[in-house]
């Protein structure tokens, strides 16, 4: 029975034909197709395809040459106690109130916001052929176009931001924005490095849509492999301020990684007035969770004497499920979690429980990696 062939990535050109060479050159045949010849910028890059039966070999490989790793940027100087928060937007509607926010919780830390986007530009030097498909050939007055396309949309953003601001709708900060080429979750990890900020927030769309839209898996990719904390929110969330976020649950498997997440958790929430609900993410109501529950409840009130914090353990059965009933009982307003570096093929296989809460809830999740 003949191998079916699956996608191992999608990428710009160059990129492309850089991971077919080194493939090839072990042995791994892989086969090039463009997502989209008529509108490469919505499918983002070129398709790299090989047989199923060679992915373990292809990951090994890709994990090996470290290939999907930027290299390490030229960082900003950054100032003691200066704050940033980085706010990667793609012009739609939940744009805007990832913006707002963003800004509402840079007045109250008193930090900076940088607004970006990345934007793929289908414009490609020359047209190689590649068995039966050929590479999208796009000429340069194209490229002009789609730089002057996203610089409007950028400037009508910022034109609404600043009326906003104008009108007492939103406080007066400090921001700007970029523009970068590239494909979105590649350019918001490798500028994040180069940026540094001290929080990110993220729009997504509500959960029934997020299996068709880019930015959610763009989100997913952000919380996967980015060490900043990222606040995700839903287009759906009544809320423009942090402040109104009264009650926040925190996850917690009782690991001592969660631990020292809590702690830069609450250096992400400092100067909030919030109820906090510390809850399980495993759903088994057993003795030793009950133990360790006691545990954590003693190490809390000792180091945080004053913060309010419930405790709760969630009833048996599907995580997810459990998930929702909680928040829906309790009036969460925001879930926060922590999440781990995993390799390729283990978020392939097994996405985290951040991944999978991004595309099950509606509620904001603030994600800080371990």
């Amino acid at each position: 029975m003949e191998d079916k062939l699956i996608t191992l990535a999608i990428l710009t050109f160059e990129k492309a034909q850089m991971l077919k060479m080194m493939l090839e050159a072990e042995g791994i045949e892989v086969y090039i197709h463009n997502v989209n010849q008529i509108q490469p910028v919505v499918s983002a890059g070129v398709r790299v395809r090989i047989k199923e039966s060679d992915l373990p070999h292809a990951l090994r490989l890709i994990e090996e040459n470290k290939w999907f790793e930027s290299p390490k940027p030229e960082k900003k100087p950054k100032e003691e106690g200066e704050m940033r928060v980085l706010v990667p937007i793609d012009f739609s509607d939940y744009s805007l109130k990832a913006c707002e926010i963003a800004i509402n919780y840079a007045y109250k830390r008193g930090a900076e916001v940088m607004i970006m986007h990345a934007y793929f530009s289908p414009y490609f030097p020359s047209a190689i052929p590649l068995g039966d498909t050929m590479a999208y050939q796009a000429n340069e007055e194209s490229a002009r176009n789609m730089v002057n396309r996203v610089q409007g949309d950028m400037s009508q953003i910022c034109a609404e931001i600043d009326k906003r601001m104008e009108e007492g709708i939103l406080p007066k900060v400090k921001y700007d924005y970029t523009l970068r080429e590239g494909l979105p979750e590649e350019e918001i990890i490798a500028y994040g490095k180069e940026y540094r900020p001290d929080l990110i927030v993220m729009g997504t769309r509500g959960k029934d849509q997020k299996d068709i839209d880019l930015i959610g898996s763009v989100t997913g990719e952000v919380i996967e492999m980015n060490k900043v904390p990222v606040l995700a929110i839903p287009e759906n969330v009544p809320f423009h301020d942090l402040a109104e976020a009264k009650h926040i649950a925190f996850a917690t498997s009782f690991s001592q990684r969660d631990l020292i997440a809590f702690d830069r958790f609450m250096d992400v929430i400092k100067g909030y007035d919030v109820q906090i609900h510390l809850f399980n993410i495993s759903t088994s109501r057993d003795e030793w969770n009950e133990i360790r529950l006691t545990g954590v409840r003693e190490y809390f009130q000792k180091q945080y004497p004053d913060a309010a914090i419930s405790y709760t353990v969630l009833d048996d059965g599907d995580l997810l499920l459990a998930i929702e009933k909680f928040v829906r009982d309790e009036h969460i307003d925001l879930i926060a979690l922590t999440t781990y570096r995993r390799n390729i093929l283990a978020r392939i296989l097994n996405p985290s429980i951040a991944k999978k809460m991004l595309f099950h809830t509606d509620t904001p999740l603030l994600v800080m990696h371990a």
